[in-house]
């Protein structure tokens, strides 16, 4: 998770220009650092509510310094992002809440057809979404959805692969994506385009160079640092190798798997502790961690962690290690789909295992993600100027 600076409201300036009609309003006579305190304590969906108060208070949460404010002190308090498909319903659904908070707020993601939309994991508080052609920014928090325009492509038959991230050197939110023949043979061609979309800026796809030709994996990526990683593997090779994109210099590197986890799969990118490292899906006393010391000198140290067996704490159930919380817990996800829905979180120093049960989700689930180290946002989504085609 990218972290900002810490600003002073006192520091912040906006326009103190109002018509007359303004002048006159009531809300017009707090002092600025009063709004911008009672805002700070606010859940992103009031304060996008709050944007209609009056032009004043638009201009305030509008303006990108307090933006970044409420992300700080957003980012003490993170939360738990889930996504969730329901058969019956074909709808989808976003909850997110607290780790200690037993209820979950939600919002419904704009339908999709045929298929369920595919979710990247959050960044500062907005995710990606992606289905065959179509893609989705959405803020959770306030419920804000906008259209991306369709990728372009030269190819009649393909396959999207994207991903989501935060260039914090140039402050710009950026989808990386690729495309691959889709067929039989699309598992062995690697990617064929790759392009970015910068959001707020030209408002289109452009294609970018990769001078390493790969396949992906269908691990989810992780953006850290203005850095998106994810795995993949090369034509001559069956290992998988961890490939690196910058998303200020949009520069591609490979990073070598250690030897002794190149034949070990399948395994999964996880955030451990502030950093990338990649685990075997399942957990079963033992836990085996390999983690980037240094990306540039593709230098990696081992971990393991003895953690309890969870079995025994919630009968016959299967687990994945999903990553560290920013508290420090270990977090487990279930592999299939419990009734109600619940997962584990254990604190390693205090060796104690809980079970946090989500009461809301009780239906017939068609996927679901859980996601780690979610922050509210009330960031407001520029509109897109889509094409007749899009």
């Amino acid at each position: 998770m990218d972290k900002v600076g810490k600003k002073n409201p006192q520091c912040i300036t906006w326009s103190k220009k109002r018509d007359q009609s303004e002048e006159n309003d009531l809300f017009s006579s707090i002092p600025l650092e009063l709004i911008i305190e009672i805002l700070l304590k606010l859940p992103a969906k009031s304060v996008a509510r709050l944007m209609f108060v009056s032009k004043h208070w638009s201009s305030i949460i509008l303006d990108k310094d307090f933006t970044e404010l409420y992300l700080t002190r957003s980012s003490t308090l993170p939360r738990l992002l889930l996504t969730v498909s329901v058969y019956h319903l074909k709808m989808q659904f976003l909850y997110s809440g607290a780790l200690e908070d037993p209820y979950f707020d939600n919002h419904r993601v704009p339908p999709s057809t045929p298929d369920y939309w595919q979710f990247s994991p959050p960044v500062r508080g907005l995710i990606c979404c992606l289905n065959a052609t179509k893609m989705l920014i959405g803020n959770p928090s306030t419920g804000q959805f906008i259209t991306l325009p369709r990728v372009k492509t030269r190819k009649c038959y393909i396959y999207i692969h994207s991903f989501f991230g935060y260039d914090p050197v140039n402050d710009l939110y950026k989808v990386l994506c690729m495309t691959t023949l889709n067929g039989p043979s699309r598992g062995t061609i690697g990617t064929e385009e790759h392009q970015v979309f910068t959001l707020g800026a030209q408002q289109e796809w452009r294609m970018i160079e990769c001078k390493h030709r790969h396949r992906l994996d269908e691990t989810q990526g992780i953006c850290m640092n203005g850095v998106v990683y994810y795995l993949a593997s090369f034509n001559d090779e069956l290992s998988k190798s961890l490939i690196s994109f910058n998303l200020s210099s949009e520069d591609f590197d490979v990073i070598h798997l250690p030897e002794d986890i190149k034949h070990r799969g399948p395994y999964s990118l996880v955030n451990y502790s502030g950093k990338i490292a990649i685990t075997s899906y399942s957990c079963d006393g033992t836990l085996d961690l390999w983690v980037i010391k240094d990306a540039s000198k593709q230098e990696w140290s081992k971990a393991t962690l003895l953690v309890p067996c969870l079995t025994n704490f919630v009968g016959d159930q299967r687990f994945r290690f999903k990553g560290t919380f920013s508290t420090g817990e270990l977090i487990f996800a279930p592999c299939t789909f419990p009734n109600p829905y619940f997962f584990i979180y254990y604190d390693l120093k205090g060796k104690k295992a809980r079970k946090l049960v989500i009461e809301e989700i009780r239906d017939d689930l068609a996927s679901f993600k859980l996601f780690l180290d979610h922050v509210e946002s009330p960031m407001f989504l520029p509109k897109v100027c889509l094409s007749d085609d899009d």
